[in-house]
């Protein structure tokens, strides 16, 4: 059931990627992209994959933990591509 959160969130994402055409949020939906079709595949593998958990809600909060760190770490990302580009434009190489 945990996947379902992250088809979710790359539903959503990659709706508002086609709306804004921002570079960062496809970045955001290649990640939910890549989680959604990790989870799937691992349902199939062990034959889970249309099964409903005896514990939906800590298999739905799993999901969301998934996502939560799945967009942190985006998050992370966009603050070391930020850091790169303001030090690269901070120096002066003509002089």
């Amino acid at each position: 059931m945990c996947h379902v959160v992250s088809i979710v969130a790359a539903a959503a994402t990659s709706l508002a990627w086609k709306k804004s055409k921002n570079i960062k949020i496809l970045w955001l939906t290649l990640m939910f992209c890549g989680g959604a079709m990790f989870g799937i595949i691992d349902h199939l593998w062990n034959g889970e994959l249309f099964l409903i958990s005896a514990n939906t809600p800590k298999d739905l909060i799993l999901g969301v933990l998934i996502v939560a760190t799945t967009t942190l770490l985006w998050a992370i990302i966009l603050l070391l591509d930020r850091l790169k580009n303001t030090s690269t434009k901070c120096v002066d190489l003509k002089n």
